[in-house]
């Protein structure tokens, strides 16, 4: 197992890479999915193919696809690279990709706002310390004017048939493989791709923009499903369920309600590590379940994020419920069928709370490299809790995932504990300013702390670890 650990964690400078690449995007993409959300609801109702045709609203979609979500993934972009300066300049220079594409230009926003905000973050550092006083406005307000409307020039004149181009060609490639009927081997890539956390590269940085491309044309999009798809990660927690040992079979019934219903996918990856054998059994069932997804012409209207059930249901277009239904039931099926071998012949000491701790940590390594954060031991913070918070809160980069998955774990401790304590989950630059303790990773423990400057930072490792929560509700009581 160390061996695996050390294979898995250790030397992929490009997975590595590939990581934070899918994080950023990630950060560009997951805050706006509410609009995403907002925009495959109008399309899935009141398309002429929608659940309740209406050629009136129906208008709404085309200007939604077109400017309002490329213009907020570049806003995103720049902000995440110089605050809100950089989120408007970064807004400024999409407008300039997008203002006479064909298509709808996600790539292009998700590289013209972050460089709009690294252009406007070197020019106030260039000019810092040598604006005369009371200048600061007009300049501040003037630069960001002329450098967002220059870059928005380039990107109207020079960036924008480059960028259509390659869109284009991925268009016409992924057409061309599904065509073929090739498409459910992509799954030999996708799902060892989630659990190295390349996950956010795939989904968010090549099937999403695949995805909304083939909406615009035919009102839904196989793509939104080949990565998202709970089936087989379920498949597997089911055979740990019914034929696995111990701690594994102990945990395993509750991992399901959190990766099947609320959508957090990291939940069964330390399972499919403590028996890297179970490779094989997610790959079968991806592969069938996009299989079925291409015979039954399946497809849903826009990302569901997470990847809950409910999502895909909801994300569904009309008439289109049941082939998305079958794809995910075959995916889980299959993957039970291949999983359940596995995890019969495997020992029991392999399923132990030792191995399922050990797999925890990895999965913990894989999730700090895709952040760029060093992969070592994180303590604890080990700041003493002076008096009774009335609020803790967790927070995460998106405040949807692991965080959400803490709270509840420290809920149920408080509440076992007699304590009346308010628990909440936000992402880090949400954090309420009533907070009075957050739990956070170390490298969003800065972040967290100039959010809420008076806030108790604890930082943890893993969101899962039951001792951190198990001390921190001991040093409350006492």
């Amino acid at each position: 197992m160390q061996n695996t650990n050390a294979l898995i964690t250790g030397g992929g400078s490009v997975k590595a890479k590939l990581q934070r690449l899918g994080g950023f995007l990630a950060g560009m993409v997951i805050p706006n999915i509410g609009a995403f959300i907002a925009w495959g609801l109008i399309t899935a109702f009141f398309i002429p193919t929608g659940w309740i045709p209406n050629e009136h609203l129906a208008k709404l979609v085309g200007p939604m696809i077109t400017y309002l979500l490329p213009i907020l993934i570049g806003y995103t972009g720049g902000r995440l690279v110089y605050d809100v300066r950089g989120g408007v300049v970064g807004a400024i220079a999409t407008a300039g990709i997008i203002i006479g594409s064909s298509i709808p230009m996600f790539l292009g926003a998700m590289l013209m706002g972050p460089l709009g905000g690294y252009v406007i973050k070197k020019f106030d550092e260039l000019v810092e310390g040598k604006i005369p006083a009371g200048f600061e406005m007009l300049v501040n307000n003037f630069s960001a004017g002329i450098l967002g409307g220059l870059l928005a020039i380039l990107a109207f004149l020079f960036v924008e048939p480059v960028v259509n181009g390659i869109s284009v060609g991925l268009g016409a490639a992924a057409q061309w493989v599904t065509n073929k009927g090739l498409l459910p081997l992509i799954a030999i890539f996708i799902e060892p791709g989630k659990i190295l956390f390349l996950n956010n590269a795939i989904n968010h940085g090549i099937l999403a923009p695949l995805g909304v491309a083939q909406v615009k044309e035919l009102g839904k999009s196989i793509f939104f499903l080949l990565e998202t798809n709970p089936g087989p990660g379920l498949g597997v927690l089911l055979a740990y369920w019914f034929f696995g040992k111990g701690d594994a079979k102990q945990s395993a019934p509750g991992a399901i309600i959190i990766h099947f219903f609320g959508g957090i996918h990291e939940i069964y990856f330390p399972y499919v590590l403590m028996n890297p054998s179970l490779l094989l059994a997610v790959i079968g069932g991806g592969m069938a379940a996009d299989a079925t997804f291409v015979l039954t012409k399946a497809g849903l209207v826009a990302t569901p994020s997470p990847g809950s059930i409910f999502a895909e249901i909801a994300m569904s277009p009309k008439g289109g419920l049941l082939p998305v239904l079958a794809g995910i039931t075959v995916g889980a099926v299959v993957s039970f069928l291949i999983a359940s071998v596995i995890v019969k012949r495997a020992s029991e000491e392999s399923m132990s709370a030792e191995s399922m701790t050990f797999a925890r940590s990895i999965v913990s390594g894989l999730k700090a490299q895709s952040k760029g954060q060093k992969v070592e031991e994180i303590k604890p913070n080990a700041q003493k809790i002076e008096g009774m918070p009335k609020m803790i809160v967790f927070a995460c980069d998106a405040g949807m995932g692991s965080s959400a998955m803490g709270e509840t774990i420290l809920k149920k401790k408080l509440k076992e504990a007699g304590l009346d304590i308010v628990v909440k989950h936000s992402a880090v630059n949400q954090i309420p300013k009533e907070a009075d303790v957050v739990f956070t990773q170390e490298n969003l423990a800065e972040r967290a702390s100039q959010v809420v400057p008076n806030a108790k930072i604890v930082t943890v490792k893993n969101f899962l670890d039951n001792t951190v929560y198990d001390e921190f509700v001991k040093n409350l009581k006492k």
